[in-house]
């Protein structure tokens, strides 16, 4: 059994969060990306073994691969890097695990599933924050209220975005917003609906967000009817609503290139004393089509923290354990009640 496992990415924000981690934790992982110089600096800093290629090099991808039997994809945007390296994972037969929230890419490897069971690999997007709090939390709702026909899923966010983060919210405003509706995914105008949430430290007013939860919140439950929200001031709202009669515009490639370069100019990602002092507040919901409700409040650290932690959970787990191939949510293969074993994370149930 291979015991190798490859941070790719290593030298972005997140992924300098989680070998700074795993080098706490005593793992040994290979880190890997595009950028010699800077996946190099890093490994001489840590001690691990680097390799350095290109996802557009297939066969110096699959070269890369030998002998890994996890690879924990960190470099986005996901959209165009994630098929690459799935590929790659299928051919080699290497768990594939990345921390994206983008639909598509969802979408993308669930119908690669029974791709992965004929190669016997775990393909698990969204290992991070983005989606295993909300995952966790939609089906301990549902264990609650398996009669659910309807969820709604809240998030107040804290702290700042990686500019990783900062250049897929770029490409989600020209994407517009998505619900699920009777099992299918729906995309809706951006702010198509605000509602006031009862998160625990009191209500916000909130408008729906294309949060990963629309796809994965169905495979983890079979609730057919999902809905995501984010909390955000009217002002904010406004000018979302605004961005509606610009979307052509945004859609247009050179628009969301000069977006993204003054991304990289000006987003460092939050320091270390920013995360700690953050917290992130998740509230959901499901209802009965006999009018039953059972609704929950999470209260977890720093996305980006809980992003460290629970993907390297994943990664221990995946390393020991024998897991038979196919498409995961992080319910599904961890269970519902894995967000509330990481540090920092609690829940308090409503009914």
């Amino acid at each position: 059994m291979k015991s190798n496992w490859m941070i790719y990415g290593a030298n972005g924000y997140t992924g300098r969060l989680i070998v700074e981690e795993a080098r706490k934790l005593g793992m040994n992982p290979v880190l890997a990306g595009r950028s010699r110089a800077a996946i190099e600096n890093i490994c001489e800093d840590t001690g691990f073994e680097c390799r350095i290629f290109n996802l557009e090099d297939q066969p110096a991808v699959h070269q890369a691969l030998q002998g890994i039997a996890v690879v924990l994809h960190c470099a986005g945007p996901f959209s165009a890097t994630s098929q690459p390296m799935i590929e790659a994972c299928l051919q080699n037969g290497c768990h594939y695990l990345d921390i994206t929230g983008e639909i598509s890419v969802f979408a993308n490897a669930h119908s690669q599933s029974d791709d992965a069971r004929r190669a016997d690999i775990v393909l698990m997007p969204g290992v991070g924050f983005d989606v295993v709090p909300t995952d966790c939390l939609a089906a301990t709702l549902v264990k609650k209220l398996p009669a659910a026909t309807a969820m709604v899923l809240a998030l107040e966010f804290g702290g700042g975005m990686s500019p990783g983060t900062a250049k897929t919210s770029v490409e989600g405003l020209a994407g517009g917003g998505c619900v699920r509706e009777d099992g299918k995914l729906k995309w809706v105008p951006l702010v198509w609906k605000t509602r006031e949430i009862p998160f625990k430290h009191g209500k916000r007013l909130a408008t729906t967000i294309p949060w990963g939860d629309v796809f994965t919140a169905y495979i983890s439950t079979g609730v057919p009817d999902i809905e995501v929200y984010m909390s955000a001031p009217p002002s904010t709202i406004m000018r979302l609503k605004r961005l509606r009669m610009a979307r052509p515009l945004l859609s247009m490639q050179w628009v969301q290139n000069a977006m993204k370069r003054r991304i990289e100019r000006s987003v460092k990602g939050p320091g270390k004393e920013a995360r700690l002092g953050t917290e992130m507040q998740l509230w959901g919901e499901v209802s009965s089509a006999d009018g039953r409700k059972v609704s929950a409040t999470m209260t977890t650290p720093d996305g980006y923290d809980v992003t460290v932690m629970a993907s390297l959970g994943i990664v221990k787990h995946l390393l020991e354990t024998e897991v038979e191939g196919g498409f995961y949510t992080p319910s599904l293969l961890m269970g519902a009640d894995y967000a509330q074993s990481l540090p920092g994370v609690s829940l308090k149930m409503r009914g």
